[in-house]
């Protein structure tokens, strides 16, 4: 972990946090609380989604199943505590002084951590959120060319006034196997925003969007599985 100076937000200026699972599972049995803070701290939330449903829009089954993967092993306390710390987050979503934005990959869509019904759940509710005025959600399709290589999920978080940051201050968080990697030095910062407009340029959003999900949504009721 870097020991560089902390700035106002607890995050040291011109570095990259390293947050190793295996440490951080220890101390803070799901983290749920610590994203928490900085979504709290934040006018504007960007999510770019490679390979699961964001966490943000997840139902509490579908949460509950990668909370199981994440951490095996935990005990039922441990899982309804991350599937209600999770739930807790979600209802910033709800908050039309705030910004959220959303960018799936179909392969996100697809992924299927228990049975049909528990991902036409999941469908279900992305398309719901989609109907919220503050909350944007764009899907990349397989079937569309790709425009750049990202080959994992982040998030950016554009941090508000009253976070004692500087306004336009953001930062970006990175899941990997092993740890929770979080940046602020600029350089980096605007390298995944300018990653964020390439996939955004080629995301299908409102009817196109809607046509994904109906079709996915098609395909699994005849799957019956």
């Amino acid at each position: 972990m870097s020991t560089r100076q902390a700035s106002a937000t607890g995050i040291p200026n011109q570095a990259t946090e390293v947050h190793r699972w295996s440490r951080a599972m220890r101390d803070r049995p799901h983290m749920q609380g610590d994203i928490h803070e900085v979504e709290s701290k934040s006018h504007s939330v960007m999510v770019y989604a490679s390979a699961i449903v964001p966490g943000l829009l997840q139902t509490a089954e579908y949460a509950r199943r990668v909370f199981a993967f994440f951490a095996p092993g935990g005990t039922d306390t441990d899982l309804s505590a991350a599937v209600a710390g999770r739930l807790d987050r979600q209802l910033a979503l709800f908050d039309q002084a705030r910004r959220f934005e959303f960018l799936i990959t179909e392969a996100a869509l697809r992924w299927r951590p228990g049975p049909a019904q528990l991902l036409l759940a999941q469908l279900d509710r992305i398309a719901s959120m989609a109907t919220l005025d503050n909350v944007t959600i764009g899907l990349l399709p397989h079937a569309t060319e790709a425009v750049t290589y990202v080959p994992h999920g982040f998030v950016l978080f554009d941090l508000r006034d009253d976070s004692r940051a500087r306004r336009g201050e953001t930062i970006a968080m990175v899941e990997t196997v092993h740890a929770n990697l979080t940046v602020n030095d600029p350089e980096s910062v605007a390298r995944y925003r300018r990653k964020w407009c390439l996939l955004r340029e080629a995301a299908r959003y409102d009817d196109g969007a809607r046509l994904l999900l109906a079709a996915l949504t098609a395909e699994l009721r005849a799957g019956g599985r």
